[in-house]
């Protein structure tokens, strides 16, 4: 849903969620890490959970480094409620990553022990606080669609207007594999 699109109780002033609490949201983070990995992503999973309750939680998956030469990533999706919005919200993901050990102002695709994106705010789309929303990412990484369609299947993207696990059929089998890992938390 775009800002035009907004029904009474979901409107907002043109680019800002602003600081007060909004209305109810499901959102979709992705968590990666590929350094420190299965610390970093017990400790980011652990901090959502401590500021939202449960959490709807992906499987882990193991994919190769995109953009860059390292070390692979373990990367799943995780589902949170919350009456925030995407400021507060990036603020808070930024916290968690710089907590354990995120570094800032390298190159863009790089090692990193923690890489928190917020991929969707509700059904909004457009840009709100300065950030893009849903991600871009959703469609072109598998390390973020097929997680996503994993735990939300029958979830629409909110500008492509098809299911995650139709978009994960259509675009999944020409990317690279995700190997399924276990990891608990």
């Amino acid at each position: 849903m775009s800002h035009a699109d907004a029904s009474a109780g979901e409107s907002f002033a043109a680019g800002s969620s602003g600081d007060h609490l909004q209305p109810l949201q499901r959102c979709w983070v992705s968590l990666g890490s590929n350094q420190d990995r299965e610390r970093s992503l017990r400790a980011a999973v652990s901090a959502l959970e401590q500021e939202f309750g449960p959490l709807v939680l992906s499987p882990v998956y193991e994919s190769e480094a995109e953009g860059f030469d390292g070390a692979p990533f373990l990367n799943l999706v995780a589902g949170i409620q919350t009456r925030r919005g995407i400021g507060q919200l990036r603020a808070l993901l930024r916290r968690i990553e710089s907590e354990n050990g995120r570094e800032r102002g390298g190159e863009r695709f790089a090692p990193r022990t923690l890489d928190l994106d917020l991929l969707t705010w509700g059904n909004w789309s457009g840009e709100i606080d300065g950030y893009r929303i849903p991600r871009d990412e959703i469609l072109r990484y598998a390390f973020v669609l097929g997680p996503l369609a994993d735990v939300a299947p029958d979830e629409r993207h909110p500008t492509d207007g098809r299911t995650y696990a139709e978009l994960w059929a259509e675009l999944g089998p020409g990317w690279a594999p995700l190997r399924p890992c276990r990891l608990d938390f």
